[in-house]
């Protein structure tokens, strides 16, 4: 066991005499370590290791999960944790995500599956405006113009200066923040509505024939596209223009919206910003964390935002002030 507190954590838990084995998991780009707990009967079940010791009742996963359970949505059920040790147990989906699962599936169970996850966003917004209360930290937090602006800079900072080397001239850093403020700003004014904030197919778990819900913890309010934007403009998986065309419709009719022309420009607004913000991610965790993973998404990543900053004339002068700096982006 390569931290001593597992050792410790299974022994007060009194799960010691029953292991076969630990094994290390794949982890997140956060801080988090995580261990399956293999038992003789083959049983097992999920540690996750924080850095640090954690205060349970304040923990915004255990705070998240509950909400979610509420919905009710398909969540790993926390099995037991310790403060102390900064370990929470969980259960065990497995390890296959929608993104690994998609390599076998059929186009039918593809469809299916995408459906699926798109109903469950549904639910959450709509669920999720019946059950606001402050006792749930997501509906105290929120993607406003502040948030939003810092994300679009951190796309400068990592991708752009950090990644690319590029040495922005000071009238390209006030164009860009004037396009930001832009952007930022009419995001902000869309009605807020529960979001996952991470929602893609690395974040849904496949297991007992349908997906699971993970990485919920940083939840908050947001315009009622970010989560569709997470799922179908994902870094990670290539979705035809068809079936995009597909779940945004379902997704419409699900909410009873008859406004397709308008939700998809603002569905585009918020992929062009979160797909920035994704290469920043890509860029921090290549450069200031030594995680070269990321970079064979940035390709699919630059071509989406490409095709956003193609197809309004609204961002015009921001494609051209990106488009001489990345070359991907012209």
């Amino acid at each position: 066991m390569s931290d001593p507190r597992i050792a410790t954590y299974l022994q007060d838990s009194g799960l010691l005499p029953s292991v076969a084995k630990v094994v290390p998991l794949t982890g997140d780009a956060s801080d988090r370590k995580y261990f399956r707990v293999i038992q003789q009967d083959g049983r097992t079940l999920v540690l996750a290791l924080h850095v640090g010791p954690i205060d349970f009742a304040t923990l915004p996963f255990a705070n998240v999960c509950e909400l979610l359970q509420q919905v009710p949505l398909p969540v790993p059920a926390i099995i037991g944790h310790s403060d102390a040790l900064g370990i929470l147990a969980l259960r065990d989906l497995g390890d296959v995500t929608l993104q690994a699962h998609l390599g076998a599936a059929t186009p039918s169970v593809h469809a299916a599956l995408y459906r699926e996850a798109v109903s469950f966003i549904e639910q959450l917004q709509r669920r999720g405006a019946e059950l606001a209360a402050d006792r749930y930290l997501p509906y105290t937090i929120a993607f406003d113009v502040e948030k939003l602006t810092w994300e679009l800079n951190f796309f400068v900072r990592h991708f752009l200066e950090g990644y690319r080397g590029i040495t922005l001239t000071a009238a390209e850093r006030s164009a860009l923040d004037e396009e930001w403020t832009a952007i930022a700003g009419e995001l902000a004014g869309e009605p807020r509505v529960l979001c996952h904030r991470d929602y893609h197919s690395r974040n849904l778990m496949f297991c007992d024939g349908s997906l699971h819900i993970i990485d919920f913890q940083d939840a908050r309010l947001g315009p009622d596209s970010y989560d569709l934007v997470s799922l179908l403009r994902d870094s990670y998986v290539d979705l035809s223009d068809q079936q995009v065309e597909d779940l945004i419709a379902y997704f419409l009719a699900l909410k009873g919206n008859a406004e397709p022309v308008e939700f998809r420009r603002r569905f585009d607004l918020m992929a062009l910003q979160r797909n920035l913000k994704a290469l920043g991610t890509f860029g921090f965790q290549t450069m200031s964390r030594q995680n070269p993973v990321y970079i064979q998404y940035m390709p699919r990543t630059l071509h989406y935002a490409r095709t956003n900053l193609g197809r309004y004339h609204r961002f015009g002068r921001l494609r051209e002030l990106l488009a001489s700096r990345v070359d991907e982006l012209r």
